[in-house]
């Protein structure tokens, strides 16, 4: 009979994990515009946050830029599913580029936030992180007006020129609890603020961040390993929420990047995906996480996701 000692470790799987509806339809996107158009394919910015994704439809002849002006006149290109600033859409308009909008509909969501509050004459306060094409895409929806505060300090630095008309909205990928404090900090110290009218976390990272929390919380688990890149803000809020919950947390774009010694002495391993990673790259890592501890594999109960976005005009 078996002790807690000598019984084999356990994989648990956090549920829901890996790609969300908007990523689903953003890669789908480029997709059929491959077969329908050929290469090349010009998508500015990588189109979701995972290295092999966009490898994989680099090799079909996607091509990632940063700026338009690397695109032939005429060509097609991709917005990416983090969105865009108004003035590429501009230009991209001006230079008579066929375009498909891959935006996050949760995205484009706050986009219209946005617009909406500078149109009633609000200053803007953007939470989010400023390095991130998301928080460049938001921003960019209006000239001006838009103040960006990435930490509490950041609220107490703040100094709106019109204190009593200020609105906020939010970064889709941030971490819920970060979000939180942050708005409580601005409501602390502008009590006038308006924020939207439903939270702009997204469903996904809600759900993915829940899951996290109950690997951590109910399912005591020893350590957690994300599958995701270095680059997508999801995913690494995902390895926050294990830590500060007193659990070691590992990103990992693939099964190269775990260390056998991660694993010495833990017995319940949990493993979950940021919205940007395939569940074959998720597979690989459980697969490879079984070989190294022999462990046996558990998925947990969670949020059954069922929201789908519709694909542009043109590629329905």
């Amino acid at each position: 009979m078996s002790t807690p000692e000598t019984r084999a470790p356990e994989i648990l799987l956090a549920n829901p994990r890996g790609f969300c509806a908007g990523v689903e339809r953003a890669i789908e996107i480029v997709s059929r515009a491959l077969d329908r158009y050929g290469g090349p394919i010009y998508v500015r910015h990588e189109i979701v946050h995972n290295r092999h994704v966009v490898n994989g439809l680099r090799a079909r002849g996607a091509i990632f830029v940063e700026n338009l002006d690397e695109i032939p006149d005429g060509a097609t290109v991709i917005f990416s599913a983090h969105g865009v600033p108004l003035s590429v859409q501009r230009e991209a308009e001006r230079r008579g580029l066929r375009v498909f909008d891959a935006t996050c509909p949760l995205v484009t969501k706050v986009h219209v936030e946005v617009t909406r509050m500078h149109t009633q004459g609000r200053e803007i306060v953007m939470i989010g992180h400023g390095h991130h094409p998301e928080v460049e895409g938001t921003m960019g929806q209006i000239e001006g007006g838009i103040h960006l505060v990435e930490t509490q300090a950041d609220v107490a630095a703040l100094r709106p020129a019109h204190p009593e008309r200020l609105s906020y909205v939010t970064q889709t990928t941030l971490s819920v609890s970060d979000a939180a404090d942050i708005v409580a900090a601005l409501r602390a110290r502008f009590p006038a603020i308006v924020g939207p009218k439903k939270d702009d976390i997204c469903y996904a990272t809600q759900n993915r961040q829940d899951a996290v929390k109950h690997l951590a919380e109910q399912d005591n688990v020893d350590v957690v390993f994300v599958v995701g890149s270095k680059n997508s803000s999801n995913s690494n809020r995902l390895c926050e929420v294990a830590k500060l919950r007193g659990v070691a947390a590992h990103l990992v774009d693939d099964v190269d990047d775990i260390d056998p010694a991660w694993l010495v002495g833990k017995k319940k391993i949990g493993v979950t995906a940021g919205a940007s990673a395939p569940e074959t790259l998720i597979a690989e890592v459980i697969r490879h996480l079984q070989a190294l501890t022999g462990a046996t594999v558990r998925e947990l109960d969670g949020v059954l996701e069922t929201t789908v976005f519709p694909l542009p005009k043109g590629l329905g």
